[in-house]
């Protein structure tokens, strides 16, 4: 039987209906009861045709892992139960295969998941883009750059503890192949306010408090900060400490991912310093005092803060005093200077707060994106993902609300445009009839905002800059006079008089009817928010600071570029950034993410009907599900089509061998489905009614029962059939093997009987035959034991004789011993008694010395001066000689040895001796140079015919010649080039050709940089402003960099009387044309064996990985 491939679908164990788009009947109860019957099984996500609508399940769940990445990984959309990795593997395939650029909307209200379902998308296409050393850094500073933003952009608030306070779209670019290249990120209305002031329950930006928390105290120390939040009036106190969070564990995360993006160490201490000084800011306090023209002004109460935030920027502390006092006017020639009352200096102080952190975000942006943007020039697709805030309508909403629901208008102008667009391109691609769809269009309420006449932010921006007085109230009186008649605007005050006995619109606002609901705006801080001033004086202030970064920050600053422009307010600003998105959204292919928040607690397992049904009438799903459905719910290729359901009709079953269309019209006809109810496209079936394919999938569900039986009942009569041929085989075996084995035990028992008869006749035999051999070996014995006796007795008695005789001779011997020992003694007696300790003793010592010295002439070392050997030490009392030996015999052997030198020999020597006090213990390389002889000319250029042209260039003595690594200032790649020391100049040649490329006198050489690990990398500085310092320092690689090091030392000491500067550090700068560029050495495992690489990371880093 042919094995059938099993392939899952979206319609297999569906929970609820997987596709919001066969849902029967269609309403609004119907939509959240289903989106509630996934939810209560954990599924999150679920389908609108292409658009997936996901519900924030406030907990882990595992349909995230490596396994899943790998299941949806090149499968049809349709193929598998809803997921956001289907929506991401469609728009990476489309963008890959088709050479289509994708962008990916994630749209719903703060706490609704955009921030981790934008991670999720990411995560994928780098799970299944390509591999690589630099694809992976590629893939892991686009992934690192989320943390950096999430840290100085996102705040804890009511709804979310890491909600998103701006707006943020990134490009990634990938090349032909799909890996990707880098990216580029724009961030839109970071929400500024949020610095000074935090709603109840809420807290400011991540980083203050991930600062206080986990950096170190000397780091503290440096930014003038305590651990205290209660320190800081910039920190709200009753929600600083959230639960689940480690605010100090994600400092050091934050750090990690910056240094990954690409920041140098100075880059993130400034940093640190500008966010230290936003946070000190708060603290300044300012008191009234009295002038004598009666007018008041600010004075500060402690200027112990102030010092401190100078000393941390580098201003002048009676120039920042002074801009928190005064304000400077300036018109045409004149200069107006007013002092400031205690309610404008806070204004100042908190105008100057929020510039400088918002101002540092967008820098902190534009720096991300220099070390992420590609690096090549190649054509790249693109794929942008925008994560932005969600409509928002509060209790109190004011002017961030009011533009961040007009971007949402937009967002939902060209979703219902694109989705539209999709749907009729389909069907006219598929020749199918398309018929006109009826749908709200929000074109007017986006008039009513963004008209350059009668638009909202057109007379915001008017009112702004209007000569007089500007309050909030003549704002909204403006409006009521140009909006009043507007069906989408409503106002208490406004001509109209519909709207006069309204309670529930106070006078001091109005209110907009969006699509997804009428939102009443506060108008007071309309004006001031749209204003965005900040004082000159304070800008002129920080442009004077001596900190780099506060410098570049407020450009406006410096008084030789003074514009007496008004710059652009913050609507008209907000309104070109969103008209720039939306053109760009609409060159791309889009895919859609609806994030819902299923309740207000951020707890799991709630799901609150009317919260979320509030959120399903202003994403518009209902209306998007409509507009779906409006010609045909359902389409499917045919090849799936009839895979899916061929079993439905003998005619297709099992293998169907014409056309793949042919088969799903056989099929409709024999089950009689009204050709009403389906169209036939190009490539796809089209179904009208979800009905109609329920229909299908419950026959289909039946007949698989029918089939599964019919397989069972095969199955059992082929294992039964089985069952019985295996027992007769085995009955056949089994009577085999016992015939044979009754054969085999007769024959052992005849077999046995006759071994025991013949076993036991030759035993008889055995035993006569050995009675007879032991009775002559008895009789040989006897003999034998005889005579042995008798030998015995005769040695024995010549033994006594012979001890006897023995014993004599020893005693006559003792005797005459002790005789001649008696006689001496008589006659030496007096001679002993006077000096025979003291003889004895010299006696004694002469002999030993006499041994020493005899001893010490057999033993001596060899006559190399590198040899250690020496002989032991005999006795005690000779130690001091001992030594002593030693050494003159060493002194010995070394005049002796330096007496065979030649004068090339000791310049060699005195080289070597140079090249030890400058490296050793220093550079790692230098003891696998102490056995190496320098030749210096290791280029026979003289001999060789093929550097004829560079031997007749060069008329000085030649010192080194040597081919070396130069390498490439732009990317770090190798070229070959040779290298020559003369007595004058350092120079460059082209190996192959010989031609000198670079001539450098050894006057304008000023450093040479080295590290200290075991590479031959080496950089030569040369002094600024010299003719050879145009394109900056040389950057070398040489396999005998010890040596070029110390001759080149030497020929500068001699020729210019000053010694060169060798430095030794594992990191350091170099110029390169008008850039200094840090060489950092890092430890690696190298693919090409123990060589070390070079790899130019973004434009400030150039790394060398050392084994």
């Amino acid at each position: 039987m042919a094995k059938m491939e099993v392939k899952t679908s979206l319609l297999d164990n569906m929970i609820g209906v997987g596709d919001m788009v066969l849902l029967e009947p269609l309403s609004e109860d119907s939509f959240i009861n289903n989106l509630k019957k996934r939810f209560d099984h954990s599924e999150i996500y679920t389908y609108i045709g292409s658009v997936v609508v996901s519900i924030n399940p406030y907990r882990s769940l595992p349909i995230y892992s490596p396994e899943k990445v790998e299941e949806y990984r090149n499968r049809n959309f349709y193929e598998l139960s809803p997921h956001i990795f289907a929506l991401s593997d469609e728009a990476y395939r489309s963008l890959r295969d088709q050479d289509k650029d994708q962008c990916i909307l994630i749209t719903g209200e703060s706490g609704a998941g955009k921030t981790e379902a934008s991670k999720l998308v990411m995560s994928y296409v780098a799970a299944v883009c390509g591999k690589g050393a630099e694809v992976n850094q590629v893939k892991e500073q686009l992934l690192q750059s989320n943390p950096v933003l999430e840290a100085f952009g996102n705040a804890k608030t009511v709804r979310n503890d890491n909600s998103s306070r701006f707006g943020k779209y990134m490009d990634i670019e990938f090349d032909f192949k799909g890996d990707p290249l880098g990216g580029v990120i724009s961030n839109y209305l970071l929400e500024k306010s949020r610095v000074v002031k935090q709603p109840r329950g809420e807290r400011n930006f991540h980083i203050f408090y991930q600062i206080l928390s986990g950096a170190s105290d000397d780091l503290l120390n440096k930014l003038k900060l305590e651990r205290d939040f209660s320190r800081y009036n910039y920190l709200s106190l009753d929600s600083a400490r959230v639960n689940g969070v480690d605010d100090a564990v994600n400092f050091r995360t934050v750090r990690n991912a910056m240094q990954i993006v690409g920041f140098m160490d100075h880059e993130t201490q400034s940093i640190l310093e500008v966010v230290a000084a936003v946070l000190k800011l708060g603290n300044i306090e300012f008191k009234p005092e009295s002038r004598v023209n009666g007018l008041d002004e600010s004075k500060i109460k402690d200027k112990n803060e102030l010092k401190e935030i100078c000393e941390l920027t580098g201003i002048d502390q009676s120039v920042l005093e002074r801009a928190f006092s005064f304000r400077t006017v300036e018109a045409k020639q004149e200069k107006v200077s007013t002092t400031l009352n205690v309610a404008q200096a806070y204004y100042a102080r908190d105008a100057l707060a929020k510039n400088l952190y918002s101002r540092l975000f967008s820098w902190l942006v534009t720096r991300i994106n220099e070390s992420i943007k590609a690096q090549t020039k190649v054509r790249k697709k693109v794929m942008g993902v925008l994560d932005i805030y969600g409509f928002e309508i509060f209790e109190d909403n004011s002017f961030e609300q009011f533009i961040i629901n007009y971007c949402n208008e937009k967002l939902q102008q060209i979703f219902i445009e694109l989705t539209l667009k999709e749907e009729q391109e389909e069907y006219i691609r598929e020749d199918i009839e398309w018929t006109h769809i009826e749908y709200f269009n929000n074109a007017i309420i986006c008039d009513l905002i963004e008209n350059n006449q009668t638009g909202i932010l057109a007379m915001l921006d008017e009112e702004c800059l209007r000569p007089g007085t500007v309050t909030d109230d003549t704002f909204l009186e403006k409006l009521n006079q140009i909006c009043a008649t507007h069906q989408h605007f409503e106002s208490r005050m406004s001509k109209c008089s519909r709207f006069l006995n309204d309670t529930s619109l106070p006078h001091s606002c109005f209110r907009i009817q969006h699509y997804a609901g009428k939102v009443m705006y506060q108008v007071e801080g309309f004006v001031d928010k749209n204003n965005d001033l900040l004082y000159r004086d304070l800008s002129q202030a920080m442009w004077k600071a001596n900190h780099s970064l506060i410098k570049a920050l407020f450009p406006e600053g410096n008084p030789a570029k003074i514009n007496l422009k008004r710059p652009p307010t913050a609507g008209s600003q907000f309104k070109a950034s969103v008209a720039t998105l939306m053109k760009n959204l609409q060159t791309k292919n889009p895919n859609y993410i609806r994030c819902i928040k299923p309740n207000d607690k951020k707890a799991a397992h709630i799901f609150n009907e009317a919260l979320v049904c509030h959120q399903v009438r202003y994403l518009g799903l209902l209306e998007n599900v409509r507009v779906r459905r409006a010609g045909y719910a359902f389409r499917q290729p045919y090849e799936l089509c009839l895979e899916r359901y061929k079993m439905l009709c003998k005619q297709t079953w099992p293998h169907w061998r014409g056309p793949a269309r042919a088969g799903v019209e056989v099929l409709f006809n024999e089950l009689e489905i009204p050709e009403e109810e389906y169209s036939f496209g190009r490539s796809k079936i089209f179904i009208r009614n979800p009905r109609t394919l329920f229909k299908l999938e419950d026959l289909r569900k039946q007949r698989l029962e029918d089939l599964a039986t019919l397989i069972q009942k095969i199955y059992r009569g082929w294992k039964c059939r089985t069952r019985f041929l295996l027992m007769k085989r085995s009955q056949i075996v089994i009577a085999s093997w016992y015939r044979r084995y009754a054969q085999q035990k007769k024959y052992q028992r005849i077999k046995s009987s006759a071994i025991v008869v013949q076993s036991y006749i030759r035993g008889w035999k055995a035993r006569k035959l050995l009675r007879e051999l032991k009775h002559q070996k008895r009789c040989k014995e006897a003999a034998t034991t005889i005579a042995a006796y008798w030998h015995g007795t005769q040695a024995r008695r010549e033994l006594r004789r012979l001890k006897e005789e023995a014993r004599n001779k020893h005693a006559i011997a003792v005797v005459w011993a002790y005789w001649l020992g008696y006689k001496v003694r008589r006659e030496y007696r007096k001679f002993f008694r006077a000096n025979a300790g003291r003889k004895i003793y010299e006696f004694t010592l002469q002999k030993i010395m006499q041994k020493y010295f005899l001893e010490m002439k057999n033993k001596m070392p060899s006559l190399s001066p590198i040899d250690k050997n020496w002989p032991a030490r005999p006795y005690l009392f000779l130690d001091s000689t001992h030594k002593e030996l030693k050494r003159i015999f060493h002194l010995w052997r070394c005049k002796k040895y330096r007496d065979q030198f030649t004068d090339q020999q000791k310049l060699i020597y005195e080289e070597k001796l140079e090249a030890s006090e400058l490296f050793k213990d220093k550079k790692a390389l230098y003891p696998a140079s102490v056995g190496q002889p320098f030749q210096g000319a290791y280029l026979e250029i003289s001999k060789n015919p093929k550097y004829k042209r560079l031997k007749d260039a060069v008329e000085e003595k030649i010192i080194i010649a040597e081919v070396v690594n130069k390498i490439n200032r732009a990317n770090g790649k190798c070229a070959s080039r040779i290298f020559l020391l003369t007595k004058n100049n350092v120079l460059l040649a082209d190996q192959k050709s010989g031609h000198i490329k670079a001539e450098v006198p050894l006057g304008d050489v000023t450093k040479v940089s080295m590290s200290s690990q075991n590479d031959g990398f080496f950089a030569v500085h040369l002094k600024e402003g010299s003719g050879a310092a145009g394109k900056g320092d040389f950057l070398f690689s040489s396999d005998h960099l010890i040596e070029m090091a110390t001759k080149l030392y030497r020929t500068t000491l001699s020729q210019t009387k000053q010694k060169l500067n060798i430095e030794i550090s594992d990191e350091f700068l170099v110029q390169f044309r008008q850039d200094k560029v840090c060489v950092k050495f890092i430890q690696g495992n190298q693919k090409n064996g123990n060589i070390p690489t070079c790899k130019r990371k973004n434009n400030r880093l150039l790394e060398v990985a050392v084994p």
